[in-house]
């Protein structure tokens, strides 16, 4: 049996959301107790960071982008970059010597009650919070601050007045 090809170190993350600014936690099921959005890695090179966020939402939550309930539009590129150091239990997955990670942040408007799916061999469980409860129980400092930029990044019609991080 051959090992799978070395992860390519530029990810996305999506922070999906209500427009009530419920957030999407999904728990890790190789490490239980660490929760967080949705992300991914690239699976190809040439695969656009778009095509990257749409397939893991996919994979993760069963949310699938482009339909008549989540329309491609709901899909935002914060124009947001990450870059961090991959923690070493991970660091396995990536090529000899790869340390670091770019990730890249976008926001998933989704309407109340969109059923959830999870990928029982990546994740346990999940659960909606309000964007404030969602960001501390996030583990990785990263996910914990672009859930904190939610409310910066709602599309106009979404946004309320007075509402910042």
């Amino acid at each position: 049996m051959t090992s799978p090809p070395p992860k390519i170190p530029e990810s996305v993350l999506v922070v999906i959301h209500t427009p009530d600014l419920q957030v999407l936690l999904i728990e890790r099921a190789d490490q239980p107790g660490y929760w967080q959005s949705v992300t991914g890695s690239k699976d190809l090179p040439e695969e656009s960071l778009r095509e990257t966020a749409w397939r893991e939402v996919a994979e993760e939550t069963g949310i699938r982008v482009g339909t008549a309930q989540v329309p491609d539009e709901a899909l935002r590129d914060w124009s947001l970059r990450n870059v961090y150091e991959i923690y070493p239990v991970w660091r396995h997955r990536y090529a000899d010597g790869v340390t670091h990670n770019t990730e890249h942040v976008f926001g998933l408007t989704v309407p109340v009650g969109t059923p959830v799916t999870l990928a029982p061999r990546e994740h346990l469980r999940y659960v909606w919070l309000p964007w404030r409860e969602a960001a501390d129980r996030c583990f990785s400092p990263s996910n914990a601050e672009a859930i904190l930029h939610l409310p910066q990044h709602l599309p106009q019609p979404l946004r309320q007045p007075g509402l910042t991080a």
